[in-house]
């Protein structure tokens, strides 16, 4: 594939040469184009010696060539990290005074931005009206990390890690034809992981979740162009880069954090395996198994349904001034002499009220910790469910296909 990297004149510069590495390495052909002001902090030297290419910011450098033309013709995509406030600006408002602000007018093919810039900046009316007539255009425009700026200020701005953006320009180019993320500039809660609830100081009420498909839906609500929010329960793999991590243990720490979290979210699904149950009473010291004294006997509490409660104050808002929400739920379930596993979710879906219900069959050697899963999605609108399977990247990428469907079509809650 052939890509256009343009570099903008900001501090997270350094971090691209990651991201061209990460590019040239997965066989494509990158020709860098930095503004002028990015070559103060990455000097050209660098970026012809990473891309074995020629680097240039003029239009008037091998004028034969028509690079001004020719590079946005040909590009099969165009990434441009760090997407300063002035680069989006100039985009936005169709300037051409050099080569990489021409080679985007002429782009034919997928066009994404890595913004990173101070908080200020980012969040300024200009910058945000900017971003909006870029994507209504069908550009792509990441949100842009939260995190350690330059200096001691914090909050978003940060660039989105190089992976993240390796990821997110791979998953535009196999997109739709318009090339428009789904979730772009949404705010996705996900929970992942199996909760642990304490019987001492060293056991544990648990369960055989892995935390793959809450991370795989981490990187496919990513990759979609959401900010995401990762609520980490115990976990057998390591949260994705470029994701907010929030980590929990217990079903109470969970609800405190999800609901929290729900409060600036227009995405929450919660697919961390939740215990339904705690021990009443911790031990403050390991229980002891002694020949003198009977077996210990635990007795258990429910613990919140935090779906549900969710959902419940979500709809209780409804009717404020409140932007409207979509809820997704997950149900491992197995069947019985009662129902089948089919039966148990449309009951279940009933009884949480989320907009959408991702069910597996669950079992010793199924779901958990696997790398595979076959889902059906549920809809409390009824309509027809829809299967999903194959690896929990594939199952996650059904799933958030769906919710930016959802998030498109369906008309707000009265």
């Amino acid at each position: 594939m052939r890509i256009v990297l343009g570099v903008g004149g900001g501090i997270a510069a350094y971090k691209v040469a990651s991201l061209l590495r990460l590019f040239t390495e997965a066989g494509h052909d990158v020709t860098v184009i930095p503004t002028e002001a990015a070559t103060r902090f990455v000097g050209v030297a660098t970026w012809e010696a990473l891309s074995g290419h020629p680097v240039s910011n003029s239009v008037f450098d091998d004028v034969h060539q028509v690079n001004h033309v020719r590079l946005g013709h040909e590009a099969d995509l165009i990434v441009v990290a760090p997407a300063t406030a002035d680069l989006l600006a100039r985009a936005a408002t169709g300037q051409a005074n050099d080569l990489l602000t021409n080679t985007l007018l002429m782009a034919s093919g997928p066009v994404l931005f890595a913004p990173a810039m101070h908080t200020e900046m980012w969040q300024h009316a200009a910058t945000r009206a900017n971003v909006e007539t870029l994507r209504g255009r069908g550009v792509a425009v990441l949100e842009p990390a939260s995190g350690r700026l330059t200096g001691s200020d914090s909050g978003p701005g940060r660039l989105p890690e190089p992976e993240a953006i390796f990821d997110a320009a791979i998953a535009l180019t196999q997109g739709s034809s318009d090339y428009q993320l789904p979730l772009a500039g949404k705010t996705v809660t996900i929970s992942a992981g199996g909760t642990r609830e304490p019987l001492d100081p060293v056991r544990f009420l648990g369960n055989r979740s892995s935390g793959k498909q809450g991370v795989a839906l981490a990187v496919a609500a990513r990759n979609a162009g959401a900010t995401v929010r990762l609520l980490a329960a115990h976990m057998e793999v390591p949260a994705p880069a470029g994701v907010e991590v929030v980590a929990v243990e217990t079903a109470l720490q969970l609800r405190e954090a999800a609901l929290a979290a729900a409060a600036d979210s227009d995405v929450v699904i919660m697919a961390a395996a939740v215990a339904d149950f705690r021990p009443a009473e911790i031990s403050g010291t390991k229980i002891k198994k002694r020949d003198d004294a009977a077996d210990p006997v635990i007795s258990l509490v429910r613990n919140p349904d935090i779906l549900h409660e969710l959902v419940e104050l979500r709809d209780a808002a409804a009717n404020q001034l409140r932007r409207s929400q979509l809820i997704v739920g997950f149900a491992a379930e197995t069947g019985d002499g009662e129902g089948d596993v089919l039966a148990y979710a449309e009951a279940k879906l009933r009884r949480k009220g989320c907009d959408l219900l991702v069910v597996n069959h669950v079992g010793t050697d199924k779901v958990f910790g696997q790398d595979t899963n076959a889902v059906v999605i549920l809809s409390r609108s009824g309509s027809e469910p829809q299967e999903a399977s194959g690896t929990k990247t594939e199952v996650s990428a059904a799933v958030i296909n769906r919710i930016g469907y959802e998030l498109n079509h369906v008309s707000p809650r009265a």
